[in-house]
């Protein structure tokens, strides 16, 4: 039975990366629990089908890549899945620069153009901000892009 459970693991974590904290919940799902869960957790870790850093990074690429989400909706994402602070910060490293900036810029012109009918500028500024707040944009960053394309669409 174990042995068996152990390559439906296996399988499980072959198929997309994981979190620990999936697995925990699929084993105990699978009622496998105490210090036989852990010994399936160590076993899949120790043959690299489970790996924490290699899972923050994919989340990070896919979660921005994908989606176009913001630091800080990823920074969640991450914590669901009891990702440790140091492998964040390894997994936000797959985002560059120019690129997240590059995303914030098309978005508000995106939103800007779904928009355009409305006239009153502040609302406008108001629902792009909103949009980029939800996707988890830093309103620092948002407030930057958004004068300088209400300045230049002008």
């Amino acid at each position: 039975m174990q042995e068996a459970v152990v390559q439906k693991m296996k399988h499980f974590c072959a198929y997309q990366e994981r979190s620990h904290h999936e697995v925990r919940m699929k084993l105990l799902e699978l009622k496998v629990y105490g210090l036989e869960l852990e010994r399936m957790i160590a076993e899949l870790v120790e043959e690299n089908y489970l790996n924490e850093e290699r899972f923050a990074k994919a989340l990070v690429r896919g979660k921005f890549y994908g989606k176009q989400w913001g630091r800080h909706k990823i920074k969640q994402a991450l914590f669901q899945h009891q990702i440790s602070e140091y492998c964040c910060k390894i997994g936000f490293r797959e985002i560059d620069s120019m690129d997240y900036e590059h995303t914030i810029k098309r978005s508000i012109s995106r939103k800007a153009e779904e928009l355009k009918q409305i006239a009153n500028p502040f609302l406008l500024r108001q629902k792009i901000t909103n949009f980029l707040l939800q996707k988890g944009y830093e309103s620092d960053l948002i407030q930057q892009h958004l004068h300088e394309y209400l300045q230049t669409s002008r």
